[in-house]
């Protein structure tokens, strides 16, 4: 996904995520940030919808899906994104769920997809969201501090799934 990974190490590079929050927050599932208008928002503020001024072409790669840990670029629904066209800068980690066979094999039916014999085992033993397969684009893995995750994904939150103490990011790029 050279497009996605390219994109996000220069945002890093030029600091756009520094101050920006983990606006989305939804346990069992992922954590959410990369909005700029999150950038110093009041407590009130609906987030989520702010953006570089770009989106970028959907990189769906197999062997690429949403285990426990991975970065995926977030997007806004396929009714008005058919294209299924990335954010220029929100994404998320996947916390995800530890799924079993059979809820597997249900996903399998509703989603008219085969997972690999590596997805089966990774979701059925470290977890994540399955569901999400070929809509999102994965780009990343973390692959030190996954209990940061833990942490973040366990705030307290409003109604909306922000937490309610910022989760503020400082992002850099480790050569």
């Amino acid at each position: 996904t050279p497009s996605h990974r390219d994109n996000f190490i220069k945002l890093v590079k030029e600091g756009f995520y520094d101050g920006t929050l983990f606006h989305r927050v939804i346990p069992g599932f992922m954590i959410q940030g990369g909005d700029p208008e999150s950038k110093g928002a009041n407590a009130n503020a609906l987030l989520g919808n702010g953006g570089p001024g770009y989106t970028i072409p959907a990189e769906f790669v197999e062997g690429l899906y949403h285990k426990k840990g991975a970065l995926a670029a977030a997007r806004m629904g396929d009714a008005v994104n058919p294209n299924k066209e990335s954010s220029g800068s929100q994404f998320y980690i996947v916390q995800g769920s530890v799924f079993s066979n059979e809820d597997l094999l249900k996903l399998k039916t509703r989603m008219g997809v085969d997972f690999t014999e590596e997805a089966v085992k990774t979701y059925t033993t470290i977890g994540g969201t399955p569901h999400l397969d070929g809509s999102y684009t994965v780009f990343g893995q973390v692959i030190k501090g996954i209990e940061i995750i833990e942490k973040i994904s366990g705030a307290s939150r409003s109604s909306s799934d922000r937490p309610l103490k910022d989760m503020i990011m400082r992002i850099t790029v480790i050569d």
